[in-house]
């Protein structure tokens, strides 16, 4: 018993040692998204003055190149990796950040900016589709959401460092230049992403896929309590990748119905996300806040909170989301939401300008960013390392993700606009597109909690293709 509890304490602190190394390149995707608001003022003054004399259109387009950049990566990251490994393509997209980011610290104008964010959203987007997948495949079911969702807590920690680094440097150096080390910082988790990856074993589910079983066995031996666990994963992976092994192709495996379905569910919750408006609240809060009367300066701080919000709020949705279950807490907070989003409504619309309306309008920003980052943000990337096949995941998580980023664009481009034509009245629309979100999850969204990648792509397969699947069938597998 004390020789299990030792092994089990062991396998654990190596896959948490994993997680660590391998969101690296999340909190890179963290800090690249979340930078350019603090960088944006600085790089919008003359050339003269230290920066790229951007212009309004100029500033959309800077802003913008990462999210489509980040479409394309997650696109073909995703395809790349079920290739040639999810360990090969990070340690390429790591390279890519580096670049990218050196190239924005060092761009001479605005094309060029433009170019290298463009390479850095490649890098950000590729390790935001490989990222979760591989720690899906190297993770025990049972340590399995938390280990994913440690992603998604990177992923919003990168962002709040970036909102108080900018923050930081703007008042510790009066230099309009400062813009270029804002950006620069990014090459830090670059660098630890590469060099971290030498000590990341490969998924023994892509192993397997290659013909490549006795490194596989060697793999699942020490990320494993025991070896009779790992013997019987292996065997697991073993018969699930003969089954998958009958199709001639992985894009002949599109056209069966039970796959269709899931990649649009996969798509589906890409629309689920972003148009809760996550990212026009991490954008435009100080535009926002603004509407209600409160100053420029005090709006800024209060981004900073907003970063602060969605770290504690991820620490915690990781405590939880193994004794809640994936669809109860995405449904839960998406019910959240809806009523945070209807409670803005009111107070923007309805309420005299005042500190009181400040404060109301903050605490419901607060509130929904709470949820968001406790419910749904780590539910998302947790459900799209675990929905799909082995011989399809990476294809089928990179069109899901991609799709994710191009939502993401049309949110980040759609809201200002929005928020100047209708003003508060906003919040009611997206209320109203995130209860169609509820009847959606409700309807297609399966449970996936406890059950082992094999288990959960059975339970799919059986599920979308006509049979309903019963727990008792995984004990067949």
């Amino acid at each position: 018993m004390s020789n299990s509890r030792t092994a089990g304490s062991a396998s654990s602190k190596i896959l948490w040692r994993i997680a660590a190394i391998t969101t690296m390149g999340s909190l890179g995707f963290g800090y690249d998204t979340g930078v350019i608001s603090g960088a944006l003022p600085f790089m919008s003054l003359d050339a003269s003055q230290g920066g790229l004399g951007l212009t309004p259109v100029s500033e959309g387009l800077v802003a913008s190149s990462l999210i489509f950049g980040g479409a394309v990566g997650a696109l073909f990251a995703g395809q790349l990796s079920d290739r040639y490994g999810r360990l090969g393509v990070l340690k390429a997209l790591a390279l890519l950040f580096a670049l990218g980011a050196l190239g924005t610290a060092l761009a001479p104008d605005m094309w060029s900016m433009v170019v290298t964010r463009f390479i850095l959203g490649i890098a950000v987007g590729g390790a935001s589709s490989t990222v979760p997948v591989l720690i899906a495949e190297l993770a025990a079911p049972k340590h399995r959401g938390r280990l994913v969702c440690q992603s998604e807590l990177m992923i919003v920690s990168g962002q709040c460092l970036a909102y108080i680094a900018s923050a930081g440097l703007a008042h510790l150096f009066d230099s309009p230049t400062i813009w270029r080390y804002m950006l620069a910082i990014a090459l830090i988790p670059a660098a630890l992403l590469y060099v971290g990856m030498h000590f990341v074993p490969t998924s023994p589910r892509w192993l397997v896929s290659k013909g490549r079983v006795a490194e596989a066995k060697t793999v699942l031996a020490g990320i494993r309590d025991t070896q009779r666990e790992a013997d019987r994963e292996l065997k697991e992976i073993i018969s699930q990748c003969k089954v998958e092994q009958r199709h001639s192709s992985v894009l002949a495996t599109l056209n069966e119905p039970w796959l269709l379905k899931l990649l649009a569910i996969g798509i589906g919750l890409g629309f689920v996300i972003q148009f809760t408006g996550v990212n026009a609240f991490m954008y435009y809060t100080p535009m926002i806040l603004k509407e209600t009367g409160m100053g420029i300066n005090a709006a800024l701080i209060a981004t900073i909170g907003n970063g602060v919000i969605s770290v504690i709020a991820t620490l915690i949705g990781m405590w939880v989301i193994n004794r809640m279950g994936r669809r109860s807490m995405l449904l839960l907070g998406l019910t959240v939401v809806v009523l945070a989003q209807i409670f803005l409504g009111v107070v923007l619309n309805f309420m005299p300008h005042s500190l009181v309306q400040s404060y109301l309008a903050l605490s419901g920003v607060l509130v929904f960013l709470f949820f968001m980052q406790m419910c749904i943000g780590p539910v998302y990337w947790l459900l799209m390392s675990e929905l799909f096949p082995t011989h399809a995941r990476g294809l089928m998580n990179g069109i899901s993700v991609s799709v994710f980023w191009i939502f993401n664009a049309i949110v980040a481009f759609v809201f200002p606009v929005l928020l100047s034509v209708m003003g508060g009245m906003t919040f009611f629309l997206f209320a109203v597109v995130n209860i169609g979100s509820i009847v959606f999850c409700t309807l297609w969204l399966p449970e996936t909690k406890g059950l082992t990648l094999e288990e959960i792509e059975q339970q799919m397969k059986q599920r979308f293709n006509g049979r309903k699947w019963r727990a008792a069938d995984a004990q067949a597998y």
